[in-house]
Parts: structure tokens; C-alpha cells; sequence
């Protein structure tokens, strides 16, 4: 097995978009419900205050949310009791993990099942667009890098998946600004747009990317990691099962285990930029300007100061918990809508020969 991704060869674009979305949306469905529950659980235990901000991931991006007057909005207040806690629920790993349990039982009862996909379309706005960049480019460079660097040709995944996430995020990062800004101030379009235009002209157009450097910061890395234990991954399974081609299983199972090693490596830089992100919230939601914010080294340090090194891996399990199946579910999906078309692909190109032959 080549390792080469056989849409990337044919060089299917269209289709290697189709796929990506398709994954994206796929991945959304499932992730997005154990997000919700999750945050109304930490609203319940410690309510967020007006003008703080807290983190909401839909399984591939991760969203900054400011509160605008403690628990009012519908989509993450806590309306009921939920029982026990999310630490134990987190923790613990075990069947009776009641407040889980308990929480999705409650929403679905008291406010119907679509209230555990609130909050998806404004992700999805995003999330989709940028994996259908990230996913494409990376095929597309690791194709042409694999034909370029010869005999270092297993390395390029590590490449490939790096500089596809810089695009990636590079092309995200200023919608990201104006999202949080749409929340935090409830602006107008117009309103917005002149808000834009101000500080373009007052700080220039890299303000559009501000916080870009915490996310590159862990992203990067995660990105060059994940695709390549990925592809390692998935050629020795390959070899294990005597088989050619990758099978949902093969794909499924390589992106969860390469999805967990990333995860765990790049774990400190998840925190350092999940804290730079809540005070940039902060500030934007106060109208404040983002230089009194603290640099990444000096949020770095700060961490270790209050907890030791230990508070750069804080929150271990539940970012394992929902990195894991997330990675695992995107890439099958994606895996299997390019085998899909490309099987279709090649149907319809034989299809006219055996009519002639015939």
C-alpha cells in the first residue's frame, strides 16, 4: 500500500470537498450534544457572569462565547437540577454516570431533542468551510510532496498536515474575530462592518487575526502529528489485515489512536490557548484593547506558577474524551466518502467501454 490518498492522485477536487464537508457535518452531529450538556453542567455548578467568556467546541473548532447576562441564553442556560457532577461523570468512565445521564434525559424531556444540537448552525458556519480547506489541502500537498521529497517521502504527512493547518486557520481566524464580537456587543451588520473598518484603520489589518499565534501554537503541531501517526497508523493495520485498501474500521480506529497521541502531546499548548482565548473574549466583550492582554509565554507562566506543571495538562481526560471519537468519526467519514466517489468515478469511466466492447 503506497499510503497515497487515491482522490488526491486523481486529483478529484470537488469531490475531496464533498467528502470533507460531509465528514464535518457527520462529526458535528455527534459531538456537538456532549458539548451542550457539558456546558449547561458547568453553568449549573459555577454560573457564568455577565461578560466572561467560557469554550465551546462542536468537535472540530473551538468557539469563544461571552456571556451577555449570567445564564439568559437559551442554548446553554440550565433551566432543571441536573444530579451528581461533571468532574465525577468525567472521571469516572463508568456505567452509572448519573449526571450525564441525568442531564440529557432532562433537556430532551423538558425542551425537546433539538435542544441538544443548539447552538450547531453558527459553528457549522465555520467549522465546515474551514475542514473542507484543511482536508483538501492537506491531500493535495501530501500527494505533491510525497512525488517531491523522494526518499524522506514518509514524512510527507508531517509536512503536509502542518502547513494545511496554517492555511486552514490563517483563512478562519478574522470570522472568528467578528463572531465574538457579534456576540458579546449584539451589533448590526452595518454596525459591525463600521466597527471592522475602524480598527483596520487605527491597528491595520493583521487586528483581523488577533489570537492567530495561541492557535497556530497548538494547532500546528497537533495537525503534523495527527496525520502522521495517522498514515503509519492505518499502512500497519493495513499490513495486519492483508488488505489494500483501508476499511471504515482501519480508518476509524488509526484516527482515534493518532487523534489521542496528538492530544496528549500538544495538551499544555490546549490550555495556554484556551486561557488566551477567554481573555481576548474578555476584553473584546468589555471594549477593551487587546494589548494590556497577557502573552502567551507570560500565560504559560502563570499556569505554573498557580498549579505547577501539572495545570498545563489540566483537563486531560475530558479533551481525550472528546478528541478521540471526534478525530476517529471525521476521517472515516471522510475516508469513505473519497473511496465512495472514487468508485463511482471509476464505474463511470468503464461503464462506456464495456457498452463498446459489448
Amino acid at each position: 500500500m503506497s499510503g497515497q490518498s487515491p482522490a488526491a492522485s486523481n486529483g478529484i477536487t470537488p469531490q475531496q470537498m464533498v467528502a470533507s464537508c460531509s465528514g464535518a457535518i457527520v462529526t458535528s452531529l455527534f459531538v456537538t450534544p456532549l458539548d451542550v450538556v457539558k456546558i449547561r453542567l458547568q453553568a449549573q455548578k459555577n454560573p457564568f457572569p455577565k461578560g466572561k467568556c467560557f469554550v465551546y467546541c462542536n468537535g472540530l473548532m473551538d468557539h469563544i462565547c461571552v456571556c451577555e447576562n449570567g445564564n439568559t441564553k437559551a442554548w446553554y442556560k440550565a433551566p432543571s437540577h441536573f444530579n451528581g457532577t461533571l468532574l465525577v461523570c468525567v472521571l469516572s468512565l463508568t456505567p452509572h454516570c448519573t449526571s450525564l445521564q441525568d442531564a440529557f434525559v432532562k433537556i430532551v424531556r423538558q425542551e425537546g431533542t433539538k435542544a441538544l444540537w443548539s447552538g450547531l448552525p453558527p459553528t457549522l458556519v465555520m467549522a465546515v468551510p474551514a475542514t473542507v480547506i484543511y482536508f483538501t489541502c492537506y491531500d493535495q500537498l501530501c500527494s505533491a510532496l510525497r512525488v517531491r521529497m523522494g526518499d524522506y517521502s514518509q514524512e510527507a504527512p508531517l509536512l503536509a498536515g502542518a502547513v494545511a493547518r496554517v492555511g486552514s486557520a490563517t483563512v478562519i481566524s478574522p470570522l472568528e474575530l467578528i463572531r465574538t464580537q457579534l456576540q458579546s456587543q449584539k451589533q448590526s451588520y452595518r454596525e459591525l462592518t463600521e466597527c471592522i473598518r475602524s480598527a483596520v484603520q487605527s491597528e491595520g489589518w493583521l487586528s483581523l487575526w488577533r489570537g492567530l499565534g495561541p492557535t497556530l501554537l497548538r494547532d500546528v503541531p497537533f495537525s503534523a502529528m495527527y496525520w502522521y501517526n495517522y498514515e503509519k497508523g492505518k499502512r500497519w493495520l493495513c499490513e495486519r489485515s492483508h488488505t489494500r485498501e483501508p476499511t471504515l474500521t482501519i480508518t476509524f480506529v488509526s484516527g482515534a489512536m493518532s487523534g489521542s497521541i496528538a492530544s496528549i502531546v500538544t495538551l499544555p499548548f490546549d490550555v495556554v490557548k484556551t486561557r488566551r482565548q477567554l481573555e481576548l473574549g474578555e476584553l473584546q466583550a468589555k471594549n477593551l484593547s487587546c494589548q494590556v492582554s497577557s502573552s502567551t509565554f507570560s500565560v504559560m507562566s502563570r499556569i505554573v506558577a498557580q498549579g505547577g506543571f501539572s495545570g498545563l495538562f489540566a483537563g486531560f481526560i475530558p479533551r481525550l474524551i472528546k478528541v478521540a471519537p471526534a478525530c476517529a468519526i471525521m476521517i472515516s467519514s471522510y475516508e469513505f466518502g473519497k473511496t465512495f466517489f472514487r468508485k463511482h468515478n471509476e464505474e463511470r469511466t468503464l461503464r462506456p467501454l464495456q457498452d463498446t466492447n459489448a
